[in-house]
């Protein structure tokens, strides 16, 4: 078979300026997966960002879009390997000028990769070596959904229990949806974190943190979000390998759960890092999870800037720190992207 090169044009709305035609036979040939169409030795699409490392092709969306597969390909070339990420969830507030606890961090954004399997020419993450398969594709076009941050908790009364203004949205493709992380509990009465891809960290009361991988999925897609105990200070919230951590003094923050690093787009990369707690009248800055997430706040600054959690990572956002000035508002979580890579030549 003559060989079909495609030339495409990389930027954010990369259009497909020079097409190829597939074998024709006179026929419409039927795809592999949905629809169908005509096919090629390998696939051409559009859609998101385009890159190319080598013989593959990378399309990376950082918002909402969809992958159009205008040609499928011949054999074991019509498969792609995907990340799909979810945004982070918010972090959690203190309830009034003096509250008298930190606040929680909130959880990544729910993590779901494939093993690599369409191209076996990157190292994925942990999460990504399992039997979960890569998608076949045909002439199509798969929506693309990113999920948006959830939003800090606001820094005034009364109290703010986690919901939906603090959980980050779901990102999807094809039959792949990842969920948005918890959003931190918020306010001096200790309400839970949320349940999300990784949940969200809590205050005050000795429960545990909000679950992660809610609805559960295999392998995981995030974890838990720290523990609670009576003592003043935030929990982390959970990351896409890593449970948040609970705090580890009575006036102490804690960090945020690590996240989960792949090369899927040609560099190493850590993502879906859940945000970090902050301490009560604690001058101490705790950390993110690897992967985005936001750093807690501090007693001796009202700079917010460092809590939210990473844009096109998921990072949960970080909590705030009571004590003046302190941080009043929690950090709001990061959005999430969707990744699909391919051999294209």
């Amino acid at each position: 078979m003559r060989d079909l090169k495609n030339k495409l044009t990389s930027s954010k709305n990369t259009k497909n300026i020079q097409s190829r035609k597939g074998k024709s036979f006179g026929y419409q040939v039927l795809g592999f997966g949905a629809g169908g169409g005509v096919v090629s030795d390998f696939i051409i699409a559009t859609g998101g960002t385009i890159t190319e490392s080598g013989d593959f092709k990378i399309h990376t969306f950082t918002s909402p879009g969809s992958f159009s597969v205008t040609e499928g390909a011949v054999g074991p070339n019509n498969i792609v390997d995907y990340l799909v990420l979810a945004g982070g969830g918010g972090g959690g507030s203190i309830n009034a000028p003096l509250s008298n606890n930190g606040e929680a961090g909130g959880g990544g954004g729910g993590y779901r990769e494939s093993p690599g399997t369409a191209t076996g020419s990157y190292t994925v993450s942990p999460l990504g070596s399992s039997p979960a398969a890569a998608i076949p594709v045909s002439s199509s076009n798969f929506p693309i959904v990113v999920g948006a941050g959830g939003s800090g908790f606001a820094g005034s009364p009364p109290a703010q229990t986690p919901g939906a203004p603090g959980k980050g949205s779901n990102s999807s493709f094809s039959s792949i949806t990842s969920t948005g992380g918890g959003g931190a509990s918020s306010g001096p009465a200790g309400a839970p974190g949320a349940a999300g891809g990784s949940g969200g960290g809590i205050n005050l009361n000795s429960i545990p943190g909000g679950a992660g991988n809610t609805p559960p999925v295999s392998p995981p897609q995030g974890n838990p979000g720290g523990a609670g105990n009576t003592s003043s200070g935030g929990s982390g919230g959970g990351g896409a390998l890593v449970a948040g951590s609970a705090r580890s003094g009575p006036v102490s923050g804690s960090t945020g759960g690590g996240g989960a690093t792949s090369s899927i787009n040609g560099t190493p990369t850590a993502r879906a890092g859940g945000g970090a707690g902050g301490g009560y009248n604690n001058s101490s800055v705790f950390s993110g999870g690897a992967g985005g997430g936001g750093n807690s706040g501090s007693n001796s600054t009202t700079d917010a800037t460092n809590l939210d959690g990473t844009n096109a990572k998921g990072g949960g956002g970080g909590g705030g720190a009571s004590g003046a000035p302190g941080t009043l508002r929690g950090g709001n979580g990061g959005s999430g992207v969707v990744i699909i890579r391919y051999k294209f030549q």
